[in-house]
């Protein structure tokens, strides 16, 4: 390929003469004497730097090849023109983008074989080739829709290595950085790669469960990969009222990675992105009562920490959860400083969780559990100064090693502050204070009252002065 230079003839008379005599060959059947009229013809234009002459001629020869039905001379054809010493880079544009207007009705014409032919050529013009980096793009995009079918087929013999192959086509194009590439169809470019990422996860994970492996382990590359090109998205390019169907689906990706790895809380931020979009907002019926009810399952299943904490408290607050009675009173019991029984817990809203396709799993039930035990041992902490173990074990109707177990693990997070005494059986939740700690609590306190002191004494002598004045 040359570098743009100056043209120095215009060919425009000699090719409208050639290509009516041309087609009118091929007509005759003789194809390949009317191709080698057009390439003698078209080294002069590539020579001189005639660009509208070259790409007319270039795209005459695919043109006749093409109605000819003779895939193999058009696939040779393209790749040898493209080839060709200081081709111009118009030339080879126009060709790949005739031929890619092309797939569709030979694929429904002559077959998926033709098609796949073609699909090749295109993509090993177009490798390497900056100027060409979105029309590769879009053929590779077909070819792994192409092996996602394969996958997806009741006869696939390998649909797992089909499907792998899909998600490594995409993901080796790397759109982010494709500067001729609309913002817009670079969104669901990565959209398309993170989807195709998360299938291929979850069918490895079901693999390796199957083999009895760790159902996290296997397609642990590629959860990771999933996150790696959400990073590429930018979010506020999603607020845009015309990307409303592609914030929807990025949002979804993501709540499906936070729940492979248990992140509630993330998942309930990003319920909260889907419900705060207008359109979501306002079916209060459907869609918005969904993602509501999804932010509270979410939030309380969450591990208590200041943003968890701050979240509930602005869904707690917020008018529209008035609404859902159901999910209002589950916010406050945890919002509440009382203790939850987890028998009573279970029995009011067991029979209305228990049904829905989230809490059907016992590990999410289970969570539930354990976060209802952990509010119960906060709640503890805030108004016990020491507490005997088979008193807490009551409280939280659990075996006192499974007592001991939660407590632990809040204690090691920082979110209470504990000590058990085992041969006492005795919990302190105060920690020990020191003299100087005791000392600088007495004289802040000293401090405060004698400033309520001098303000009462200043108070009453201004009284004093009034009442001076009047009586004079």
């Amino acid at each position: 390929m040359a570098d743009v230079k100056k043209q120095e003839k215009d060919y425009t008379k000699e090719v409208d003469q050639l290509i009516p005599e041309a087609e009118s060959i091929a007509r005759s059947g003789k194809l390949q004497e009317s191709l080698d009229k057009l390439f003698a013809l078209e080294k002069q234009t590539r020579n001189a730097s005639d660009l509208s002459s070259t790409v007319r001629l270039v795209k005459t020869v695919c043109q006749l090849t093409y109605d000819a039905r003779d895939y193999a001379l058009l696939n040779s054809s393209i790749g040898i023109l493209s080839k060709k010493h200081g081709q111009l880079k118009g030339a080879i544009q126009a060709m790949v983008e005739l031929s890619i207007g092309w797939l569709d009705e030979i694929k429904q014409r002559d077959g998926i074989e033709k098609w796949l032919e073609l699909v090749e050529t295109l993509r090993a013009i177009t490798e390497g080739k900056i100027f060409l980096e979105t029309p590769r793009a879009r053929v590779t995009l077909l070819l792994s829709k192409y092996h996602e079918q394969l996958a997806n087929s009741p006869n696939a013999k390998t649909p797992r290595e089909s499907l792998q192959t899909a998600s490594d086509l995409l993901s080796d194009l790397q759109v982010e950085t494709y500067s001729s590439m609309e913002r817009k169809e670079k969104t669901e470019f990565i959209l398309e790669q993170m989807r195709l990422l998360i299938a291929v996860a979850k069918m490895k994970d079901e693999s390796a469960a199957k083999d009895g492996k760790d159902s996290l382990a296997d397609g642990d590359p590629e959860w990771t990969r999933v996150r790696v090109g959400s990073r590429k998205i930018n979010e506020d390019f999603l607020k845009d009222p015309e990307n409303r169907e592609l914030k929807l689906r990025y949002y979804d990706m993501l709540i499906q990675h936070a729940l492979h790895s248990s992140a509630y809380l993330d998942v309930a931020k990003y319920y909260h992105k889907i419900w705060e979009t207008p359109t979501v907002k306002e079916d209060e019926s459907g869609k918005g009562r969904v993602a509501l009810e999804h932010m509270i399952y979410y939030v309380v299943l969450a591990p208590h920490d200041n943003e968890q904490s701050d979240m509930l408290y602005r869904l707690y607050n917020n008018p529209t959860l008035l609404k859902l009675e159901l999910h209002y009173n589950l916010a406050k019991c945890f919002v509440t400083k009382e203790l939850m029984r987890w028998p009573g817990i279970e029995s009011l809203y067991g029979p209305h969780l228990r049904p829905t396709t989230i809490f059907s799993s016992d590990k999410i039930w289970e969570d539930l559990h354990t976060r209802v035990i952990e509010h119960n041992i906060r709640v503890i902490a805030e108004y016990y100064t020491r507490i005997t173990l088979p008193r807490l074990t009551s409280l939280l109707d659990l075996t006192p090693q499974q007592a001991e177990e939660v407590l632990s693990r809040l204690v090691v997070s920082g979110t209470v502050w504990a000590r058990i005494d085992r041969p006492a059986g005795v919990i302190n939740f105060r920690q020990a204070r020191s003299a100087e700690d005791v000392m600088n609590d007495w004289s802040s306190d000293m401090q405060k009252l004698l400033s309520l002191v001098e303000k009462a004494w200043m108070g009453v002598n201004a009284a004093q002065a009034a009442v001076g004045k009047m009586k004079a």
